[in-house]
């Protein structure tokens, strides 16, 4: 089925094989080669996103409200659509026709979108300048809405320390897909032997590694730091 039936099924939109476990920690490891690439996931990693920060002001501190109108109307599958290539026009005209009565709620989500990301997570952005340094290369892998996305790269400088960043709703790709990660490596040239996968999502570490690539599930950016010490690349 297309992603669009799936989206309006309220399906993940993405097909997704057995995976290996995950590799927790690389400080036990010798890899045989260093890596000289990283790819990195942005939001979550990179950027704080946070649909909250915006509906709190809409339902005035709220919490419940909030949490029911993210649970019912523009919930992560809702959002998810987006990120693998859905308009706006069509996720809004979906969303008011089950719930008429929050258009204005609806609407606010790409209206007010910067509300929903309140910074860069600077610790990370730390990190990512260390292995710039050093003259690592630097790719970017997200789940993003294309239109969303060009809305809020222009705030964040450190973007265009990339050589290539591949947005899913770009794509119309959307991780754990594997096809993404694929279209990455080739698009770039990029030797998965050779790079490391930085992620949030334990489903989209193990699709990286599935495709080849090193893991590293992030947690903060100490942990990511000690991770890439592990692996020579720090």
């Amino acid at each position: 089925m297309p992603w669009a039936v799936l989206c309006a099924a309220g399906l993940d939109p993405t097909t997704q094989a057995a995976r290996p476990p995950l590799q927790e920690s690389f400080a036990d490891m010798a890899p045989d080669v260093t890596p000289d690439t990283a790819v990195f996931d942005f939001g979550g990693v990179l950027i704080d996103w946070d649909p909250r920060l915006l509906y709190r002001r809409l339902f005035d501190g709220d919490e419940a409200a909030v949490e029911e109108f993210l649970a019912t109307v523009c919930t992560p599958e809702w959002n998810r659509c987006q990120d693998a290539g859905r308009s706006f026009a069509e996720a809004e005209a979906e969303a008011i026709a089950r719930h008429p009565d929050k258009q204005a709620l609806i609407t606010a989500w790409l209206r007010h979108f910067d509300e929903m990301i309140p910074g860069a997570i600077e610790g990370t952005v730390a990190v990512l300048a260390k292995l710039r340094e050093r003259g690592v290369q630097l790719y970017g892998l997200s789940n993003w809405s294309a239109e969303t996305f060009k809305l809020t790269r222009h705030r964040f400088p450190f973007l265009e320390w990339f050589r290539g960043i591949v947005v899913s709703g770009q794509e119309r790709l959307i991780k754990p897909d594997l096809r993404i990660f694929a279209l990455l490596l080739e698009r770039h040239g990029i030797d998965p032997a050779r790079a490391v996968f930085i992620d949030d999502s334990p489903a989209n570490i193990a699709a990286a590694e599935q495709c080849g690539l090193r893991g590293i599930r992030f947690t903060s950016p100490e942990q990511l730091q000690t991770d890439l010490q592990a692996l020579g690349m720090l």
